[in-house]
């Protein structure tokens, strides 16, 4: 698995068309930085047929839709099968893995407020 490949923030002020702002790469995860605060970050992500991220736990929720392909997401040892447009929330201290059998895009929003990391 390839490390994702960060980029800055969206042009502020722009229109955008969400699925557009992000590629697909061979072999490669890769995100890109749409907002990033103290207070939480949205980030656009791309995922190569095959790729995964390693599971990960974090301390805030965390929101996911999908704006391309199918996505496989595992959390606390539950999976779920995401389609084109829809989303769920990945609930804050929740261990969560993706697996990409196909190719999708997701965009992901966390907001850092309201736990404490334990």
């Amino acid at each position: 698995m390839k490390k994702p490949i960060e980029n800055s923030e969206l042009e502020k002020g722009k229109i955008h068309i969400i699925v557009e702002i992000i590629e697909y790469m061979a072999n490669a995860v890769v995100s890109k930085t749409i907002i990033k605060k103290t207070t939480g970050n949205i980030t656009a992500t791309s995922f190569d047929a095959g790729e995964e991220l390693d599971e990960k736990i974090t301390p805030f929720d965390t929101y996911i839709q999908i704006i391309d392909g199918v996505a496989e997401l595992t959390i606390n040892d539950e999976k779920y099968k995401l389609k084109l447009g829809e989303g769920i929330v990945i609930p804050a201290h929740s261990k969560y893995h993706f697996n990409a059998t196909e190719q999708f895009k997701m965009i992901s929003t966390v907001i850092k407020s309201g736990y404490e990391d334990l």
